[in-house]
This record gives structure tokens, sequence and C-alpha cells, in this order.
């Protein structure tokens, strides 16, 4: 009897420690999507160069895909950035959007739905996409705009600026501007 309770015991340990899981069976349990992406959750990442703060990026949820072939970073249910000048930490505006996808290989942001950006000398551009292009150091959109200043309201089939919105284009304008003589 102990030497049948010691073969079974055996058995029992050597079936424990010699499982073996076959990549294809784990991989046909997981999502397509998700062997190659990362989930964060409340996220907030902050940009910064030489210890000063530059962006403040936050949102409820962000992928992070690490396919070689296109690598990206989408934000499904919206983000929120924060800018700040570099060397005197001051916030200078405000950035929101409820949806965004940051394309690493094409150097591109893009920014859908409910697009606001917000300065903090009560400038505001509204659009439905806006894009940040990081090569050229550009923003542009060719969506409906509508910028609002303590001034005047401008509306407009187009946008570009350059990173800081401190020049800006808007093209196809409609609106009252007031012209200086």
């Amino acid at each position: 009897m102990r030497l049948i309770t010691s073969i079974l015991c055996g058995c029992l340990f050597l079936s424990l420690f010699s499982c073996e899981n076959d990549l294809a069976e784990v991989s046909a349990t997981l999502p397509r999507d998700a062997v190659n992406r990362e989930v964060l959750e409340n996220f907030h990442i902050i940009y910064s160069d030489s210890a000063k703060v530059l962006i403040r990026a936050m949102g409820p949820l962000l992928y992070r895909y690490l396919e070689h072939e296109d690598p990206r970073e989408e934000f499904p249910k919206g983000i929120h950035v924060l800018f700040f000048d570099g060397d005197s930490q001051v916030l200078t505006s405000r950035l929101s959007a409820n949806y965004g996808v940051r394309k690493e290989k094409d150097k591109q942001v893009i920014l859908r739905d409910s697009v606001v950006w917000i300065s903090e000398d009560g400038n505001r551009l509204e659009t439905e996409e806006l894009i940040w292009d990081e090569k050229k150091e550009k923003v542009y959109t060719n969506k409906f705009v509508v910028v609002r200043s303590p001034e005047r309201i401008i509306y407009g089939h187009g946008f570009e600026a350059n990173r800081d919105f401190t020049a800006s284009t808007i093209w196809a304008v409609e609106g009252e501007i007031r012209l200086e003589e």
C-alpha cells in the first residue's frame, strides 16, 4: 500500500512540475491585439526637457501598441493636455479631445471629436479634428474651425499654426474681423 501511495504521489508531483503551455493555445485564448498591446488606465504622463515640465497628458485609458510595423498610442476615451512654458513653468494652454492617436512612425498626433484648445490669455479653438505634425512642428486641420478671442469670433474651413499657437492662419474665413488703420 505504501508503494502505491508513493508512486501516486510521485506521479502527481511530476505532473505538477511538468506542465507545459502551448504558445499557440495561449495566443488563441487572448484577444488578437492583446499580445502586442499595453493598457494604462487613468494615465498621467509628464514630458520634460532638462528637468522642466513642458507637457502633462492625462486621461482615462491609453492603449500602447508595440507592433513593429505600426507602433502607436491610442486614447479611445479622450485625452487632456496641459502645456507649460519651459522657462517660467507657467501654464500656457490646455487641449482636450474625446479621441486621439499618436502614430510613432509618421510622427503625428491626431485628435478627433470635440477638440478644444484654450490659451491662458483667452483664445479658444474648437474643431472636430486637429493634427500635430512633429517633424514640421505645425498644427493643422482641414475641418471647420471656430476661433474665439476676447474681441471676436472667427469661423473658417481649415487652420494652421506653429507648435505653440503664436502664429496661425485660418482658411476660408467667415465672420467679423476688425482691421486696424
